[in-house]
């Protein structure tokens, strides 16, 4: 939650558009920028019928009705009044020529369409790229971007969070769920739950109406917050320790 969430908070603060590329192994510049409507140009192409000449027919098809704009060339392409925040979630499971491209682009704020010419800029977006530490990202790109490391929150800020998220839980169960959560991250599991897992589980028990939670209950619920069967048992140690 909190990585992706800081994008939207800026975009929220500065009135701007959130524009989100989510990466993901083998993403290519269709997905990521733009592509062309091949079904839409045929079917043009079969309307200007034989008499319309090849030069014209090609000229045709390459304009900009026909070009499917992705997540990046919208974000330079932009007439927005504030720039709008692009967002590129996940950049780590991408694979290293998705991060070449990324990062020539991101240097310039332009890209190149053959068809077209270069679309630059006019007002660059505002970048936030997000990782989960993966796979090493190149350091040519980490020399680009403001590092900043976003930790689990203390207890008071956790459970400030989800009464925000989660308005119909109350002070004492999101305090309660919250310090299970936090006394799970201090165990060795498969996988940690994070702030979103946290209200998840609060909700999961608000909606069967255990306020406060016992035991039961939040064994009945935990695959809330946690996702691997080798964790179960020590996530039950938990909350045993917490209810006792």
């Amino acid at each position: 939650m909190g990585k992706t969430e800081a994008a939207r908070a800026m975009a929220t603060v500065l009135g701007a558009r959130l524009i989100r590329l989510q990466c993901y192994e083998g993403i290519d510049l269709a997905h990521a920028a733009y592509e062309w409507n091949y079904a839409r140009q045929l079917l043009h192409i079969r309307l200007l019928g034989e008499a319309d000449d090849r030069a014209r027919a090609e000229r045709d098809i390459f304009g900009e009705e026909f070009l499917l704009r992705r997540p990046l060339l919208d974000a330079i392409d932009n007439h927005d009044t504030v720039p709008p925040v692009l967002l590129i979630d996940e950049i780590d499971r991408s694979d290293e020529e998705f991060e070449a491209f990324l990062l020539e682009l991101l240097a310039d704020f332009a890209i190149s369409i053959p068809e077209l010419g270069t679309v630059r800029a006019e007002r660059p977006p505002l970048v936030v790229l997000t990782g989960n530490r993966t796979r090493e990202v190149h350091d040519a790109l980490k020399r680009r971007c403001l590092y900043h490391w976003i930790d689990y929150p203390d207890l008071e800020r956790e459970v400030a969070i989800v009464r925000v998220r989660a308005p119909g839980v109350s002070e004492r169960l999101a305090r309660q769920v919250t310090r299970v959560v936090q006394r799970l991250r201090g165990m060795d599991l498969y996988k940690l739950p994070g702030v979103s897992e946290t209200v998840d589980w609060a909700r999961a028990l608000a909606a069967l109406g255990s306020d406060p939670a016992d035991p039961a209950a939040m064994r009945e619920t935990l695959g809330a917050a946690v996702k691997y069967q080798e964790d179960l048992e020590q996530a039950a140690t938990a909350i045993a320790e917490a209810a006792s």
